[in-house]
């Protein structure tokens, strides 16, 4: 039987850590702090200015940092159900209520920044996504999200279709 040679921590010279790819930008810091907050209001319904002002607690945050973050939070749950009809209507062989919270709400946020904020580059959207999926969500994650992405950016001229039907029906609604 052999026996694997003996290691000796002295003959160790690197350890390679690996560690997420992290983007150092503002605007990333503002969605890594917006998907914390949307993950933790879908999981416990906690009220969400509790949660963000929680999770700023301690935090040496620029105010263009800030302000972004209040925008992709409030701007998220304002519009949670047209979000919501939008990747259902790209992610149909799941149900929303089955995809991880996490997944959904990754998804929620780069749909509202797809959507609402038309400043932000569709690449840059879906990549910031996919840095999102890798930090938090299961191996799958960031193939899923590439996927139901991708979709809803080849259907952009749809969407307000979509958008304005959904608008109609909670018209309606009330």
């Amino acid at each position: 039987m052999n026996l694997p040679p003996e290691i000796n921590a002295d003959d160790i010279l690197n350890v390679e850590v690996i560690e997420p790819r992290l983007s150092k930008s503002d605007f990333s810091v503002a969605r890594r702090l917006a998907v914390q907050v949307l993950y933790e209001v879908d999981s416990t319904q906690h009220a969400p200015a509790v949660v963000m002002a929680q999770r700023l607690e301690g935090e040496s945050i620029a105010n263009n940092i800030l302000q972004y973050f209040h925008t992709l939070v409030n701007g998220v749950l304002q519009h949670c159900k047209q979000l919501d009809t939008l990747i259902q209507r790209f992610a149909v062989e799941w149900p929303l209520e089955q995809v991880a919270i996490i997944d959904r709400n990754i998804l929620r946020l780069a749909t509202y920044e797809l959507i609402f904020q038309n400043h932000v580059p569709v690449g840059v959207v879906i990549d910031e996504a996919l840095l999102l999926s890798d930090l938090f969500g299961s191996e799958a994650t960031p193939r899923f999200v590439n996927g139901v992405l991708g979709a809803l950016a080849r259907n952009l001229d749809e969407i307000s279709a979509i958008l304005y039907t959904v608008d109609e029906t909670e018209s309606e609604e009330e």
